[in-house]
């Protein structure tokens, strides 16, 4: 961005704090009279004045997060986006002050964004990751732990004890606070034709062993149905909808359809299965093909 350009955003950013904070602070009274007149009439100009009055606010809270690595602009404009939420849902009813329930909405939207755009791998999604990403600095400051060395077993416990995490929590976001993100095709050293990615290991299966595993799948498929052949049409009936399906049906429902009792069917069940080991046994010779029917 050229250098006037950045200049003048400053200038816009500073006009746009000393606006706010001329803005004159609200009675409550008042407060409650404009949030009613937004409430019930959809009243534009209450709104802004209601908003105008709390901009102060919404600078002050992301000032607070700007050790983040984010532009205040962005930390601003997400604060006014919780303001905005904060007076839609705001109920002058319970005589709250509108600036009590607005920090809380001003603050998550600015957590929430956060978030979202401090890594580009996502950060925390529980309350208590939240909780421990904005809170690990200042429990380790209070400590003396700071600095980007690992953390002692001792000061894990204790930042875990104080937020309500597993310790393997707080050593796992300590080491995100301390390393930035890196690209996978960033060079790797002085080699401009190798890059970091090219250290990563490939889990997938090599192209042998796909090969591999569909014969053994195949030949496997052929052992079982060489076996059903040695089975009765009765006892084919029972192990294929009981064992061939992913949602095997009961004994009780099977021997209302077979017109048995359903102990009568467990005991078919179980004879066809020896028959179904036997013929593997015969066909491979291997104890362990007897294992593909448990």
């Amino acid at each position: 961005m050229p250098i006037a350009e950045t200049a003048e955003l400053q200038r816009g950013s500073r006009r746009f704090v000393k606006e706010a904070m001329r803005a004159p602070l609200l009675e409550q009274d008042h407060e409650q009279n404009l949030a009613r007149r937004w409430r019930d009439h959809g009243d534009e100009h209450a709104l802004h004045e209601l908003t105008s009055a709390y901009m102060r606010l919404v600078i002050s809270m992301a000032s607070r997060f700007r050790n983040y690595g984010l532009p205040m602009s962005e930390l601003v404009q997400e604060g006014n986006v919780g303001l905005m939420q904060a007076a839609a849902r705001f109920e002058p009813e319970r005589e709250v002050r509108f600036s009590t329930y607005a920090s809380w909405w001003i603050r998550s939207s600015i957590q929430d964004y956060i978030l979202r755009n401090w890594s580009i791998v996502r950060t925390g999604t529980t309350a208590a990751q939240k909780s421990l990403f904005f809170n690990i600095r200042r429990l380790r400051a209070m400590i003396n732990d700071t600095g980007d060395a690992v953390m002692s077993q001792e000061n894990k416990e204790f930042v875990a004890t104080k937020l309500g995490v597993a310790v393997n929590e707080v050593e796992s976001m300590a080491a995100r606070l301390s390393a930035a993100d890196r690209s996978l095709n960033a060079p790797l050293g002085d080699d401009a034709g190798a890059e970091w990615q090219d250290l990563l290991a490939d889990d997938r299966p090599t192209p042998e062993e796909d090969v591999m595993a569909l014969r053994d799948t195949a030949r496997r498929s052929a052992w079982i149905a060489n076996a059903l052949k040695d089975l009765s049409a009765r006892e084919l009936t029972i192990i294929e909808a009981r064992r061939l399906r992913e949602d095997g049906v009961t004994l009780d429902h099977l021997g209302k359809e077979l017109g048995i009792s359903k102990e009568r069917v467990r005991q078919i069940e179980h004879h066809a299965l020896k028959k179904m080991r036997a013929a593997l046994l015969r066909q491979v010779g291997d104890p362990e093909a007897a294992g593909l029917l448990d």
